[in-house]
């Protein structure tokens, strides 16, 4: 599968000192049809063959049928949107706000009563693809004149948050989860935040567990929104 690598864009978002600006453009600015093209191929190409959900039903997905799972490219790029607020709670150390937003959004999804299981599944994996992206945790590398995505065994590389940082994006994930589904936002302290400017534990939790490698085929457990 040929891919395009978005590097301007997840270099500019990685950089810890523009990190308010990119949370400020995630809710303002539209991606181009190309980029989030880019960001559909990634999640695809990690997308596992097999999930199997919390209740033991087992969801197959034919990877050589991607146009019966991929999503139309308006809820791609608002499932990215959503990922790169994901993406920026995990660096400020914020794992409640990380977990409720990407509940958030599965939820809205879900009640839409639109998607099939396979393409809850594949949206589930858009989100996480953003989050890892953002978050170092995946790598393209080129073989063979194509680019692919590597999962990084490591735990990517650590960045940094401001204390003003931290509340823009406690703030904008707020706002976006009162504007759906009815969740208990976390609005306390959040235990163990770095002091302003440190480092975000790199082992903030994650809306979903990685891919053990490019292209999984073993069984995932999806997480069920509340």
């Amino acid at each position: 599968m040929r891919m395009t690598v978005w590097a301007g864009a997840i270099g500019s978002c990685a950089a810890a000192g523009m990190l308010l600006g990119a949370v400020q453009a995630a809710a303002a600015q539209e991606l181009s049809e190309k980029s989030v093209r880019s960001f559909m191929d990634y999640a695809w190409s990690l997308t596992p063959q097999q999930f199997s959900k919390q209740d033991g039903t087992v969801i197959v997905i034919d990877k050589k049928k991607p146009e019966s799972v991929l999503i139309p490219m308006d809820v791609a790029r608002e499932v990215i949107r959503v990922g790169r607020l994901s993406a920026h709670a995990q660096i400020c150390a914020l794992p409640d706000h990380q977990v409720v937003n990407h509940r958030s959004l599965m939820k809205r999804e879900e009640e839409k009563k639109t998607w099939s299981d396979q393409q809850i599944v594949y949206i589930n994996q858009l989100h996480l693809t953003t989050v890892m992206l953002l978050t170092g945790r995946i790598r393209v590398v080129e073989k063979e004149g194509d680019k692919e995505v590597v999962v990084d065994d490591g735990k990517g590389t650590q960045k940094t948050c401001t204390e003003e940082e931290r509340t823009k994006v406690r703030d904008t994930i707020t706002a976006y989860v009162q504007a759906g589904p009815n969740f208990k936002i976390p609005t306390g302290p959040v235990a163990g935040a770095p002091a302003a400017g440190g480092a975000a534990p790199a082992a903030a939790a994650a809306p979903a567990a990685a891919p053990a490698s490019q292209t999984a085929t073993g069984s995932t457990t999806v997480p069920k929104s509340p």
